[in-house]
Protein backbone atom coordinates (compact mmCIF):
# COMPACT_ATOMS: atom_id res chain seq x y z
CA UNK A 1 0.00 0.00 0.00
CA UNK A 2 1.05 3.70 -0.81
CA UNK A 3 1.59 6.06 2.35
CA UNK A 4 -1.14 7.71 4.49
CA UNK A 5 -1.78 10.32 1.58
CA UNK A 6 -4.98 8.74 -0.12
CA UNK A 7 -6.45 11.35 -2.41
CA UNK A 8 -5.15 9.04 -5.40
CA UNK A 9 -7.56 6.68 -4.42
CA UNK A 10 -10.73 6.03 -6.61
CA UNK A 11 -12.90 6.37 -3.62
CA UNK A 12 -11.66 9.68 -2.39
CA UNK A 13 -11.29 11.54 -5.98
CA UNK A 14 -13.89 14.58 -6.89
CA UNK A 15 -16.72 13.18 -9.05
CA UNK A 16 -17.13 16.12 -11.95
CA UNK A 17 -20.78 15.26 -12.02
CA UNK A 18 -21.88 16.88 -8.69
CA UNK A 19 -19.21 19.48 -8.42
CA UNK A 20 -21.88 21.90 -7.99
CA UNK A 21 -23.75 19.41 -5.52
CA UNK A 22 -24.80 22.09 -3.05
CA UNK A 23 -26.67 24.33 -5.32
CA UNK A 24 -28.89 21.52 -6.69
CA UNK A 25 -32.82 21.40 -5.74
CA UNK A 26 -34.40 17.85 -4.06
CA UNK A 27 -35.32 16.79 -7.71
CA UNK A 28 -32.22 17.28 -8.98
CA UNK A 29 -29.94 15.83 -6.26
CA UNK A 30 -32.84 12.52 -6.60
CA UNK A 31 -31.88 12.29 -10.08
CA UNK A 32 -28.24 12.65 -9.86
CA UNK A 33 -28.19 9.46 -7.36
CA UNK A 34 -29.82 7.58 -9.58
CA UNK A 35 -27.80 8.46 -12.74
CA UNK A 36 -24.94 7.21 -9.98
CA UNK A 37 -26.15 4.23 -8.43
CA UNK A 38 -26.52 2.60 -11.84
CA UNK A 39 -23.31 2.42 -12.20
CA UNK A 40 -23.37 0.19 -9.49
CA UNK A 41 -25.30 -2.85 -11.18
CA UNK A 42 -22.27 -2.66 -14.01
CA UNK A 43 -19.53 -2.64 -11.77
CA UNK A 44 -20.97 -6.10 -10.06
CA UNK A 45 -21.35 -7.42 -13.48
CA UNK A 46 -17.53 -6.74 -14.36
CA UNK A 47 -17.38 -8.83 -10.99
CA UNK A 48 -19.08 -11.78 -11.86
CA UNK A 49 -17.09 -14.51 -11.74
CA UNK A 50 -15.28 -13.71 -8.60
CA UNK A 51 -18.66 -13.42 -6.89
CA UNK A 52 -19.04 -16.64 -8.81
CA UNK A 53 -15.85 -18.49 -6.98
CA UNK A 54 -16.82 -17.42 -3.70
CA UNK A 55 -20.00 -18.82 -3.72
CA UNK A 56 -18.48 -22.01 -4.91
CA UNK A 57 -15.32 -21.54 -2.15
CA UNK A 58 -17.93 -20.84 0.41
CA UNK A 59 -20.79 -23.44 -0.10
CA UNK A 60 -17.69 -25.75 -0.28
CA UNK A 61 -16.54 -25.06 2.62
CA UNK A 62 -19.66 -24.66 4.71
CA UNK A 63 -20.55 -27.81 3.50
CA UNK A 64 -17.51 -29.48 5.29
CA UNK A 65 -18.47 -27.76 8.59
CA UNK A 66 -16.21 -24.59 7.94
CA UNK A 67 -17.65 -20.67 8.49
CA UNK A 68 -18.26 -17.78 6.40
CA UNK A 69 -17.02 -14.29 8.49
CA UNK A 70 -16.99 -10.89 6.83
CA UNK A 71 -14.72 -8.17 8.53
CA UNK A 72 -14.64 -4.61 8.11
CA UNK A 73 -14.58 -1.21 9.77
CA UNK A 74 -17.04 1.53 9.73
CA UNK A 75 -19.59 0.90 6.62
CA UNK A 76 -17.64 -2.21 5.34
CA UNK A 77 -18.05 -4.01 9.23
CA UNK A 78 -22.01 -2.72 9.44
CA UNK A 79 -22.55 -4.39 6.28
CA UNK A 80 -21.23 -7.68 6.74
CA UNK A 81 -22.82 -7.45 10.42
CA UNK A 82 -25.89 -7.01 8.91
CA UNK A 83 -25.46 -9.75 6.02
CA UNK A 84 -24.36 -12.04 8.85
CA UNK A 85 -27.16 -11.45 11.11
CA UNK A 86 -29.94 -11.91 8.60
CA UNK A 87 -28.66 -15.51 7.51
CA UNK A 88 -30.68 -17.53 10.43
CA UNK A 89 -34.06 -16.07 9.70
CA UNK A 90 -33.54 -16.13 6.08
CA UNK A 91 -32.30 -19.86 5.79
CA UNK A 92 -32.22 -21.17 9.28
CA UNK A 93 -28.43 -21.19 9.47
CA UNK A 94 -26.69 -21.40 13.04
CA UNK A 95 -25.49 -18.22 14.17
CA UNK A 96 -21.85 -19.16 14.00
CA UNK A 97 -22.11 -20.13 10.47
CA UNK A 98 -22.10 -16.59 8.79
CA UNK A 99 -20.10 -14.37 11.40
CA UNK A 100 -19.68 -10.49 10.83
CA UNK A 101 -16.71 -8.93 12.42
CA UNK A 102 -16.54 -5.20 12.85
CA UNK A 103 -13.71 -3.00 14.44
CA UNK A 104 -14.78 -2.26 17.39
CA UNK A 105 -17.20 -4.83 18.61
CA UNK A 106 -20.75 -4.11 18.95
CA UNK A 107 -20.28 -0.81 19.73
CA UNK A 108 -18.98 0.34 16.49
CA UNK A 109 -22.78 -0.30 14.93
CA UNK A 110 -24.17 2.68 16.59
CA UNK A 111 -21.15 5.06 16.98
CA UNK A 112 -18.42 6.01 15.14
CA UNK A 113 -15.09 4.36 15.51
CA UNK A 114 -13.16 4.55 12.44
CA UNK A 115 -9.82 5.12 14.08
CA UNK A 116 -10.18 1.86 14.91
CA UNK A 117 -9.65 0.65 11.59
CA UNK A 118 -5.88 1.69 11.43
CA UNK A 119 -5.15 -1.21 13.50
CA UNK A 120 -3.93 -4.41 11.44
CA UNK A 121 -2.88 -6.52 14.84
CA UNK A 122 -6.19 -5.75 16.10
CA UNK A 123 -7.43 -7.46 12.94
CA UNK A 124 -5.10 -10.26 13.32
CA UNK A 125 -6.53 -10.53 17.24
CA UNK A 126 -9.96 -10.62 15.98
CA UNK A 127 -8.59 -13.91 13.41
CA UNK A 128 -7.64 -15.46 16.64
CA UNK A 129 -10.38 -14.75 18.93
CA UNK A 130 -12.25 -16.52 16.35
CA UNK A 131 -10.24 -19.67 16.08
CA UNK A 132 -10.63 -19.13 12.26
CA UNK A 133 -9.07 -22.52 10.79
CA UNK A 134 -8.28 -23.72 6.58
CA UNK A 135 -11.76 -24.73 7.04
CA UNK A 136 -13.33 -21.36 6.60
CA UNK A 137 -13.78 -18.39 4.35
CA UNK A 138 -12.73 -15.27 5.72
CA UNK A 139 -14.20 -12.05 3.49
CA UNK A 140 -12.53 -8.71 3.90
CA UNK A 141 -14.69 -5.92 3.11
CA UNK A 142 -12.88 -2.15 2.66
CA UNK A 143 -14.05 0.54 0.27
CA UNK A 144 -11.15 2.31 -0.30
CA UNK A 145 -8.80 -1.10 -0.25
CA UNK A 146 -6.18 0.43 2.35
CA UNK A 147 -7.96 -0.60 6.03
CA UNK A 148 -5.16 -1.95 7.63
CA UNK A 149 -7.81 -4.07 10.65
CA UNK A 150 -9.13 -5.80 7.35
CA UNK A 151 -5.33 -6.17 5.36
CA UNK A 152 -3.79 -7.49 9.21
CA UNK A 153 -6.99 -10.19 9.44
CA UNK A 154 -6.86 -10.97 6.10
CA UNK A 155 -2.65 -11.75 6.77
CA UNK A 156 -3.91 -14.04 10.13
CA UNK A 157 -6.59 -15.93 8.02
CA UNK A 158 -4.09 -16.49 5.11
CA UNK A 159 -1.41 -17.98 7.35
CA UNK A 160 -3.96 -20.27 9.11
CA UNK A 161 -4.99 -21.83 6.11
CA UNK A 162 -8.58 -20.36 5.42
CA UNK A 163 -9.74 -19.22 1.97
CA UNK A 164 -9.27 -15.25 1.84
CA UNK A 165 -11.46 -12.87 -0.36
CA UNK A 166 -11.08 -9.19 -0.57
CA UNK A 167 -13.77 -6.74 -1.54
CA UNK A 168 -12.69 -3.27 -2.45
CA UNK A 169 -14.42 -0.65 -4.57
CA UNK A 170 -10.11 0.75 -5.76
CA UNK A 171 -8.35 -0.79 -8.75
CA UNK A 172 -5.56 -3.24 -7.86
CA UNK A 173 -2.90 -0.53 -9.53
CA UNK A 174 -3.88 1.31 -6.45
CA UNK A 175 -4.06 -1.17 -3.58
CA UNK A 176 -2.70 -4.85 -3.80
CA UNK A 177 -4.11 -7.67 -1.72
CA UNK A 178 -2.61 -11.11 -1.22
CA UNK A 179 -5.70 -13.33 -1.03
CA UNK A 180 -6.99 -15.91 -2.74
CA UNK A 181 -10.14 -13.83 -4.52
CA UNK A 182 -9.83 -10.14 -5.07
CA UNK A 183 -12.94 -8.80 -6.13
CA UNK A 184 -12.98 -5.24 -6.75
CA UNK A 185 -16.40 -3.38 -7.56
CA UNK A 186 -15.12 0.05 -9.22
CA UNK A 187 -18.39 2.31 -8.96
CA UNK A 188 -16.28 5.56 -9.29
CA UNK A 189 -16.07 8.62 -7.43
CA UNK A 190 -18.60 8.96 -4.94
CA UNK A 191 -21.18 11.98 -5.04
CA UNK A 192 -19.85 13.65 -1.85
CA UNK A 193 -16.17 13.55 -2.11
CA UNK A 194 -15.17 10.80 -0.44
CA UNK A 195 -18.31 9.04 1.49
CA UNK A 196 -17.81 5.69 0.37
CA UNK A 197 -21.12 4.71 2.98
CA UNK A 198 -23.20 6.21 -0.85
CA UNK A 199 -22.17 4.15 -4.44
CA UNK A 200 -19.25 2.20 -2.37
CA UNK A 201 -21.73 0.91 0.57
CA UNK A 202 -24.45 -0.01 -1.80
CA UNK A 203 -22.55 -1.83 -4.47
CA UNK A 204 -20.93 -3.93 -1.37
CA UNK A 205 -24.69 -4.58 0.14
CA UNK A 206 -25.46 -6.08 -3.45
CA UNK A 207 -22.34 -8.06 -3.52
CA UNK A 208 -22.78 -9.83 0.01
CA UNK A 209 -26.46 -10.35 -0.96
CA UNK A 210 -24.85 -12.20 -3.85
CA UNK A 211 -22.43 -14.10 -2.13
CA UNK A 212 -24.59 -14.93 0.72
CA UNK A 213 -27.63 -16.05 -1.16
CA UNK A 214 -25.77 -17.84 -3.81
CA UNK A 215 -24.32 -19.88 -1.28
CA UNK A 216 -27.10 -20.96 0.61
CA UNK A 217 -28.70 -22.28 -3.01
CA UNK A 218 -25.75 -23.86 -3.48
CA UNK A 219 -26.28 -25.75 0.03
CA UNK A 220 -30.11 -26.73 -0.75
CA UNK A 221 -31.51 -24.43 1.62
CA UNK A 222 -34.24 -22.90 -1.44
CA UNK A 223 -36.29 -24.75 -3.24
CA UNK A 224 -37.01 -23.65 -7.08
CA UNK A 225 -37.05 -19.67 -5.78
CA UNK A 226 -38.33 -20.38 -2.47
CA UNK A 227 -36.64 -19.77 1.34
CA UNK A 228 -37.64 -23.07 2.28
CA UNK A 229 -35.33 -23.28 5.00
CA UNK A 230 -36.96 -19.80 6.15
CA UNK A 231 -36.70 -20.05 10.49
CA UNK A 232 -40.76 -19.65 11.14
CA UNK A 233 -39.85 -16.97 14.48
CA UNK A 234 -43.07 -14.60 14.27
CA UNK A 235 -46.10 -14.25 12.13
CA UNK A 236 -44.44 -12.89 9.38
CA UNK A 237 -42.68 -15.67 8.81
CA UNK A 238 -45.48 -17.77 9.94
CA UNK A 239 -47.77 -16.50 7.28
CA UNK A 240 -44.74 -16.65 4.29
CA UNK A 241 -44.16 -19.94 5.60
CA UNK A 242 -47.80 -21.09 5.30
CA UNK A 243 -47.94 -19.42 1.52
CA UNK A 244 -44.96 -21.23 0.68
CA UNK A 245 -46.79 -24.55 1.35
CA UNK A 246 -49.88 -23.60 0.16
CA UNK A 247 -48.05 -22.50 -3.23
CA UNK A 248 -46.37 -25.42 -3.61
CA UNK A 249 -48.50 -28.03 -2.70
CA UNK A 250 -52.90 -28.24 -3.16
CA UNK A 251 -53.42 -27.83 0.32
CA UNK A 252 -55.21 -25.14 2.11
CA UNK A 253 -53.87 -22.85 4.13
CA UNK A 254 -55.58 -24.51 7.24
CA UNK A 255 -54.16 -28.04 6.18
CA UNK A 256 -51.15 -26.13 5.51
CA UNK A 257 -51.31 -25.17 8.87
CA UNK A 258 -51.55 -28.42 9.84
CA UNK A 259 -48.78 -29.95 8.01
CA UNK A 260 -46.49 -27.15 9.64
CA UNK A 261 -47.12 -28.08 13.22
CA UNK A 262 -46.48 -31.51 12.43
CA UNK A 263 -42.89 -31.18 11.06
CA UNK A 264 -42.24 -28.40 13.77
CA UNK A 265 -42.44 -25.59 11.53
CA UNK A 266 -39.83 -26.98 9.42
CA UNK A 267 -41.22 -25.93 5.82
CA UNK A 268 -38.59 -28.18 3.75
CA UNK A 269 -39.49 -31.43 5.99
CA UNK A 270 -43.69 -30.47 5.36
CA UNK A 271 -43.08 -30.62 1.83
CA UNK A 272 -40.89 -33.54 1.82
CA UNK A 273 -43.84 -35.44 4.09
CA UNK A 274 -46.33 -34.67 2.26
CA UNK A 275 -44.40 -35.06 -1.53
CA UNK A 276 -43.48 -38.55 -0.04
CA UNK A 277 -45.77 -39.81 2.59
CA UNK A 278 -43.06 -40.09 5.03
CA UNK A 279 -43.70 -38.93 8.41
CA UNK A 280 -41.31 -36.36 10.48
CA UNK A 281 -38.57 -38.99 11.61
CA UNK A 282 -38.59 -40.59 8.13
CA UNK A 283 -38.52 -37.06 6.65
CA UNK A 284 -35.71 -35.97 9.06
CA UNK A 285 -33.27 -38.43 7.98
CA UNK A 286 -33.57 -38.52 4.56
CA UNK A 287 -33.25 -35.14 4.44
CA UNK A 288 -29.84 -35.18 6.85
CA UNK A 289 -28.74 -37.92 4.77
CA UNK A 290 -28.46 -35.40 1.54
CA UNK A 291 -27.60 -32.29 3.57
CA UNK A 292 -30.77 -31.32 3.79
CA UNK A 293 -30.97 -30.72 0.51
CA UNK A 294 -34.80 -31.05 -0.34
CA UNK A 295 -34.53 -31.55 -4.48
CA UNK A 296 -31.73 -34.55 -4.00
CA UNK A 297 -33.83 -35.73 -1.41
CA UNK A 298 -37.13 -36.38 -3.79
CA UNK A 299 -34.72 -38.10 -6.69
CA UNK A 300 -33.81 -40.26 -4.09
CA UNK A 301 -37.61 -41.23 -3.87
CA UNK A 302 -38.50 -41.11 -6.88
CA UNK A 303 -36.22 -43.51 -8.83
Amino acid sequence: MKDLQRGYLLTEQANPNSHNLDLRSPLELVDLFVQEDAKTIAAITQAREELAETISQTAAALRKGGRLFYIGAGTSGRLGVLDAAECPPTFCTPPEQVQGIIAGGAGALVRSSEDLEDRPDDGASAIAHHQITSQDVVIGITAGGTTPYVHGALQAARQRGATTVFIACVPKDQVTAEVDIDIRLLVGAEILAGSTRLKAGTVTKLALNIISTGTMVQLGKVYGNRMVDVAVTNTKLHDRALRILCDLTDLTREDAGYLLERSDRNVKLALLMHWTGLGKDAGDRLLSKHQGNLRIAMQEISK
